[in-house]
């Protein structure tokens, strides 16, 4: 297993909201992205981001990690759970603040 698939996989199992996104939080870059991050801020998400356009790789092995083809892609404790529009479909599962981290995968 690569390094790269392996920090992406430490992500997605020790993160509870992970959202592979095109940009950051602070710097979207595509408005499915726009529209997943603003899903989980209304719910109140702890969200941790990462911002798959920095290397082509990131892509191509979280869609081999998920078999999911498109970004964003959001997991919540491990599990896939889609794009924007199944996360906008799903509502508010989480109250309170919605701390943001980013984490770099190299």
């Amino acid at each position: 297993m690569s390094e790269l698939r392996e920090q992406i996989e430490n992500v997605i199992q020790s993160e509870d909201v992970a959202l592979f996104m095109k940009g950051t939080p602070q710097f979207v870059m595509c408005g499915n992205s726009s529209r997943a991050l603003d899903a989980l801020r209304a719910a109140g998400a702890p969200v941790t981001a990462v911002d798959v356009l920095p290397d082509p790789r990131i892509r191509q092995e979280l869609s081999a990690v998920s078999s999911w083809p498109t970004i964003p892609q959001v997991f919540v404790r491990g599990e896939l759970i889609g794009g924007a529009d199944i996360i906008e479909e799903l509502g508010p599962d989480y109250r309170g603040a919605a701390p943001e981290r980013v984490v770099t995968v190299t």
